[in-house]
Parts: structure tokens; C-alpha cells; sequence
């Protein structure tokens, strides 16, 4: 197990049975990011990459 599995195990047993919006989670994320400045690259990232339907797809940026 990663070390980072354990926060995303954390995560599905505490919150893995509520439905949430993709609005919501944006939020939360920027909140984030407001409250821990350094990880704003990763977020950042990340909301792209599940913006894009988890692809990595670079042609977007163009």
C-alpha cells in the first residue's frame, strides 16, 4: 500500500456512500488550495486531468 492510499481509504470509508456534485468538489479543492498554497500545482493537475475524463491529453492546451 502506498501512503497515499491511506488517505483515499480514509476518504471512501468516511464519505463513500454520499453523492456529491462536481461543483462541490471544485469548491472543495479551491479551498484547499486557498488553505495550502504549495499544492496548488497537483490540483490543479488533477481537476484537469478529471475534467478531461481522466486522459492526459495535452492537445487541449494548444
Amino acid at each position: 500500500m502506498y501512503f497515499t492510499d491511506r488517505g483515499l481509504e480514509e476518504l471512501a470509508e468516511r464519505r463513500g456512500g454520499e453523492q456529491v456534485t462536481l461543483a462541490w468538489l471544485a469548491d472543495q479543492m479551491q479551498a484547499f488550495v486557498d488553505q495550502h498554497p504549495d499544492f496548488e500545482v497537483p490540483v490543479e493537475r488533477l481537476a484537469t486531468w478529471l475534467a478531461r475524463g481522466g486522459t492526459d491529453d495535452d492537445e487541449l492546451d494548444d
